[in-house]
């Protein structure tokens, strides 16, 4: 009991630095930016397309004003200028429902477990890098490829480098394919990069480059940052703990539910699979961490999560 009612003294000045756990092991279903970002695109979409497509000033569309000054427009275009905020403001708009809904099903599927590692701040960061990247991408590289000189709009660019984060931090996670292939997220990313790659230049109304210009800015950023990219290349092997490992987020979730008097210490002993000289044993975690990548944390027992958390002290 001294223990912890010294870590009881020592968290209960801190409690507003974490984040509170929530659905599923502790994951947000719906985190900050998700949410946000979700709930923006379907606002701008109805907009557009249903309040403003009635009326007209002048007798143009009020819609075809949201084209000229925030969809993304190629520079030097005859039709409608480039503004620079337009490298921004042309992820919020889609052209039509399923091109809204499936960029939303994507960046709530790949992206909610990234935020919920990463922090909601990094994630946006990194949503909107690749968007921009994105946007580069389109209006420097698209006039190598085609004559045509048509507005972008659209979150894939961003939605690109998600996806290709969670092969990354994710490699081993299986995805079904149109809901019914399995396959690993490592191969899941390289088999859309190949596609959007050999379909540049094809005048098919899809912006490829985009694809390719926001997912290659996400993997050159998690490159030089070495945010698990190590877990791509290491293929089946077992991911091994190290401090840049987000362990951080297994003790912000636990440290309220163990440390509030109601349950057992964090710290006994019998909570955990320790070794004959009673510490936490290398492979147990990566046993953990390797379950993780493949199943997410979700799907980890109660006993797993605790050794995670206590391992998670011993780095920090």
């Amino acid at each position: 009991m001294g223990i912890f009612n010294t870590q009881k003294d020592r968290y209960s000045n801190q409690r507003l630095r974490f984040n509170r756990p929530s659905m599923f092991g502790g994951f947000s279903l719906f985190p900050p930016v998700i949410k946000y970002l979700l709930i923006s695109n379907v606002a701008i979409f109805t907009v557009q397309h249903f309040i403003f497509a009635g009326f007209s000033v002048s007798g143009v569309p009020l819609s075809a004003f949201f084209i000229k000054y925030f969809a993304l427009n190629p520079i030097g275009s005859t039709v409608f200028p480039f503004y620079p905020w337009q490298l921004l403001t042309y992820l919020f708009m889609h052209g039509g429902f399923w091109h809204l809904f499936l960029n939303m099903l994507a960046l709530w599927m790949f992206g909610m477990e990234l935020e919920n590692i990463w922090g909601s701040k990094k994630f946006l960061a990194y949503y909107v890098m690749c968007g921009v990247g994105a946007g580069l991408s389109t209006v420097l590289l698209t006039p190598l490829f085609t004559t045509l000189q048509l507005p972008t709009v659209g979150a894939s660019g961003s939605i690109y480098g998600v996806l290709v984060a969670f092969g990354m931090l994710f490699p081993n996670r299986e995805i079904f394919l149109y809901f019914l292939f399995p396959i690993k997220a490592k191969y899941f990313v390289i088999i859309y990069m190949v596609i959007e790659l050999f379909s540049v230049g094809r005048d098919s109304g899809v912006a490829h480059l985009a694809h390719l210009g926001g997912g290659l800015i996400g993997f050159v950023y998690l490159l030089l940052t070495k945010n698990n990219v190590s877990d791509l290349f290491r293929f089946d092997k077992k991911p091994k703990m190290t401090s840049n490992r987000p362990t951080n987020i297994y003790r912000n979730k636990y440290y309220e539910k163990y440390n509030t008097g109601s349950e057992k210490d964090v710290t006994d002993a019998d909570y955990y699979t320790k070794d004959g000289n009673g510490e936490i044993t290398q492979e147990k975690v990566d046993e953990i961490l390797d379950k993780i990548g493949k199943d997410g944390y979700q799907n980890l027992s109660e006993e797993e999560k605790k050794i995670l958390f206590e391992a998670s002290k011993k780095i920090h």
